[in-house]
């Protein structure tokens, strides 16, 4: 029977598959890095919160689609805590980690990448019942979608822990990958290769719908009469979800080529020296779909816009009325007119993108 090494810090397993990870991490180096993770780290707790936020507050963004964006989102948010998580638990301390933390850090990489997985594979499904039927939106009910992310989330965390839950190499030394030292090089294989093959079924599926789109599109604008921003809004949604999947795909590639070399144990590949990069560029996934999104849909950037601008004129005219002395405010009645027109001017200007976005709807 072979032995199980479950008691074992993970020095043992580094220092047996040759894997670096103090050397080239210690000094301004290991700082920078540190740095330039958390300043990214901050922008995507931050930037995926509004646009969390924007899909609550705005009516128009009630509908599954937007929904799904908003999981999304909230998929990009957990990728920001997963990344904290392993900042803090990475080069020299690394080898000192426990089998169990080692696999909670990887676990939490494993679980966001399957969450914005499976809800890029959702959305794809979404707009093919939506742009089939030539409709903006699917008629998916609020508990169709609600039980859909459930299942994205049970999904993600189980992908996840499949490793912890004993497709690992710690009772068969022998099979270890050097990337991931306790993770079997045949769950590297497969692992890869299925997020590689579902990688490329969506682009085939988004490529067929977007030339269903505009196809569909072209014909009926010489038929109909409608508007023809309403005519355009489908085709501006597919372009929106496919730069956020071409964004996703470019992000990941790299890295899971890399873990599949591994996985076939290529040890002429040099993946000990590229595998960082490709991590930070992974990173840059999720600091870019915010970025995607209010680029690609005006209406999602003027809400993220007005929340901004509100949040700031609130904190400014708190401040600004807590100068005030209270005895001011009772003596005169016209004082206070002027403070209640001085906030609905404030409430006009901040809401000046609802009326410029209810002209152009």
């Amino acid at each position: 029977m072979n032995e199980c090494y479950y008691d074992k810090r993970m020095d043992f397993f580094y220092n047996r598959t040759k894997t670096d990870t103090a050397d080239e991490w210690t000094g301004p180096q290991l700082i920078g890095v540190l740095c330039f993770g958390t300043f990214f780290c901050l922008f995507i707790f931050i930037s995926n919160s509004l646009v969390i936020a924007a899909v609550v507050k705005n009516k128009r963004f009630h509908f599954p689609f937007y929904y799904l964006l908003a999981n999304l989102a909230a998929a990009d948010f957990f990728a920001g805590i997963a990344y904290v998580f392993l900042m803090f638990n990475t080069g020299p301390v690394s080898k000192t980690l426990t089998v169990n933390r080692w696999f909670l850090r990887q676990g939490l990489l494993d679980t966001s990448l399957t969450a914005s997985l499976v809800n890029l594979l959702v959305i794809a499904v979404e707009r093919h019942m939506s742009i089939m039927r030539m409709k903006i939106h699917s008629n998916l009910t609020k508990k169709r979608v609600t039980f859909l992310i459930i299942s994205i989330w049970a999904i993600a965390i189980f992908m996840g822990a499949v490793p912890t839950l004993g497709w690992n190499c710690l009772c068969d030394i022998t099979v270890c990958s050097s990337l991931a030292p306790i993770y079997s090089r045949s769950y590297l294989v497969f692992w890869s290769v299925l997020n590689l093959v579902v990688f490329f079924i969506m682009v085939v599926v988004y490529i067929r719908i977007y030339m269903y789109v505009q196809r569909k599109t072209n014909v009926l604008s010489s038929h109909t009469s409608g508007s023809i921003s309403r005519r355009r809004t489908p085709v501006k949604l597919m372009k929106t979800v496919m730069t956020v999947l071409g964004a996703f795909v470019v992000c990941w590639t790299p890295g899971l080529v890399v873990l599949l070399l591994d996985g076939l144990n290529c040890t002429d590949c040099g993946i000990q020296h590229v595998k960082r990069w490709f991590l930070l560029l992974a990173l840059l996934n999720s600091v870019m779909n915010p970025i995607i999104y209010s680029y690609k849909d005006d209406e999602m950037w003027a809400t993220m816009k007005r929340m901004i601008c509100c949040s700031s004129e609130d904190r400014s005219q708190e401040r600004r009325s807590s100068r005030i002395p209270s005895t001011v405010l009772c003596r005169s009645t016209d004082i206070s007119g002027h403070y209640i027109e001085d906030g609905i001017i404030q409430g006009t200007i901040c809401g000046k993108g609802d009326l410029g976005d209810k002209g152009n709807s």
